[in-house]
């Protein structure tokens, strides 16, 4: 057998271990957001996700679909390190007792890493067992593994997995996600669905990691403060910032007690005591740092940042090869297979890139910018809309923007969307009104963002009345953002606070 292809299983065992870590962290998360958001709206403030959406919280199929977004990230970057440590130690160091050792030091300092602030159950629980289990999985097949002929031959598989990585490391930077999604996604039927799918579910697993600052909306208490005037001052500061007061403690991300002159804000058994007066000055900063020293996923993302921009990829490379090599080894000898899995990878791999290399080479200045908004090319209309979104520029002042409002490419549509939340006349505000009725979610979204650029503090009924009838999360997580550049903000709750009696002396 193959390396290669055994490699392939022991990554599919790895992935599959990982779903399931995944969706039991999606799932817990989902359940304590679920909470959160009923005790911000016994509050009577507005929450997103909304009514629509919350029930979903409480359902298996969105933790595992979300749980997804972890196995192909983090769950691949994870695998490929035990498939290394297993490939160095079985092949290159003939199961080295001293190699061993070694690893599996680097392996506990490898642990140590996320949880040498806040220990975390869920990140110790990936980082403990899919390794391992790979590891154990790949290593334990000695012969598969020993008696492959040539050593340089073992390698030719891998040679046109090098040569996509040169090509998609010229592509990356911080654009490359949204190429990819324009190019190769969104321009066809089956691209159309994967993402759709990809935004209906990516909101679960990111609130499952994301630290405080990066939530939309946070809770806290500020049950029994002993200064009711201070109490009051504190909520209007907290609601401004997006922490809302809620009545059960149980439920709040952050709890805010006073002591004397003191306030004191407790997370997750961390505590931050910090004098009132300098609290009042910069509440703002003071919460961002608080967000980090309680930051338990703060290695955890950037592992998976990583993850989606290497071992994904490597990941897909090996699948596919194996996929590939199983179709052809009935009616090929085991090395023409080999080759043949290895041409047809590489074919895929180009079918992936060059359209996002076509797509990022597509350029357009604004001396040429109305012949461009012309083009029988859809990618030097999205070029040139593109163009106007980023030099702020006027698009009512190009008035054949008006054949796209129909287009049927949703790319175009989108960066079309942005064009006009750029614009200040009041017939593009109309054109931007109309695209809350378009078929595609990522559009919808837009048409939130551009409104909340547009600085027209009107524009705040209509995006609350679109926020309540809005079935996608996604859409809503931008109808806020917009609401809030508008300068809106949540009302004070009407509820009474309790207070705690004053300390007697």
């Amino acid at each position: 057998m193959s390396r290669f292809t055994y490699a392939a299983r022991a990554l599919l065992l790895g992935l599959a271990v990982c779903q399931v870590i995944a969706t039991v962290q999606v799932y817990l998360g989902n359940a304590d957001l679920y909470r959160s958001l009923q005790a911000m709206m016994e509050a009577g403030f507005l929450v997103v996700p909304n009514e629509r959406v919350m029930p979903t919280l409480r359902e298996f199929a969105p933790a595992f679909f979300g749980g997804l977004f972890f196995t192909f990230t983090l769950g691949a970057g994870l695998s490929l390190l035990g498939l290394a440590a297993a490939w160095l130690w079985c092949t290159m160091f003939r199961r080295s007792k001293s190699l061993l050792l070694l690893l599996v030091f680097l392996w506990l300092g490898f642990l140590w890493l996320p949880n040498r602030e806040i220990f975390s159950p869920t990140v110790s629980a990936y980082g403990l067992v899919v390794p391992f289990v790979v590891f154990a999985t790949f290593s334990r097949r000695q012969s598969d593994t020993a008696d492959l002929g040539p050593r340089r031959r073992s390698f030719v598989p891998a040679i046109p997995m090098f040569v996509l990585a040169l090509l998609w490391s010229a592509n990356l930077d911080g654009e490359v996600f949204v190429s990819l999604r324009d190019s190769l996604l969104l321009s066809n039927p089956l691209g159309t669905r994967l993402n759709d799918f990809y935004y209906r579910y990516t909101r679960y697993p990111a609130e499952a990691f994301s630290s405080l600052d990066q939530k939309l909306l946070r809770t806290c208490s500020l049950e029994n403060l002993k200064d009711k005037a201070l109490a009051r001052s504190l909520e209007q500061t907290l609601i401004g910032l997006d922490y809302l007061p809620v009545g059960d403690v149980r439920s709040a991300d952050i709890q805010v007690i006073q002591e004397g002159d003191d306030l004191v804000l407790r997370r997750r058994g961390i505590t931050l005591q910090i004098p009132i007066a300098r609290f009042l000055a910069d509440p703002g900063r003071v919460l961002s740092e608080f967000s980090q020293r309680t930051d338990q996923y703060a290695f955890f993302r950037h592992f998976t940042y990583i993850s989606l921009l290497v071992a994904l990829p490597i990941a897909l490379y090996l699948l596919l090869f194996s996929l590939f090599r199983l179709v052809c080894s009935p009616i090929l000898s085991a090395r023409h297979a080999s080759v043949v899995a290895s041409v047809l990878c590489l074919l895929a791999g180009m079918a992936i890139i060059l359209p996002v290399s076509v797509e990022r080479a597509t350029k357009v200045d604004v001396a040429t910018l109305a012949d461009a908004l012309q083009s029988p090319r859809w990618q030097v209309r999205v070029a040139a809309l593109k163009l106007l979104d980023e030099r702020h520029l006027e698009i009512a002042s190009f008035p054949a923007y008006r054949r796209l409002l129909g287009s049927a490419q949703i790319a175009e549509r989108y960066w079309l969307v942005r064009a006009l939340g750029a614009s200040r006349q009041p017939e593009t505000y109309r054109e931007l009104i109309s695209f809350f009725d378009d078929p595609h979610p990522n559009v919808v979204a837009m048409a939130f963002y551009a409104l909340g650029r547009r600085n027209g503090p009107g524009a705040i009924d209509e995006i609350r009345r679109r926020l309540d009838a809005s079935d996608q999360w996604h859409s809503q997580w931008y109808g806020y953002r917009a609401l809030r550049n508008l300068g809106w903000k949540q009302a004070v709750s009407t509820r009474e606070l309790s207070f705690a009696p004053p300390a007697v002396s």
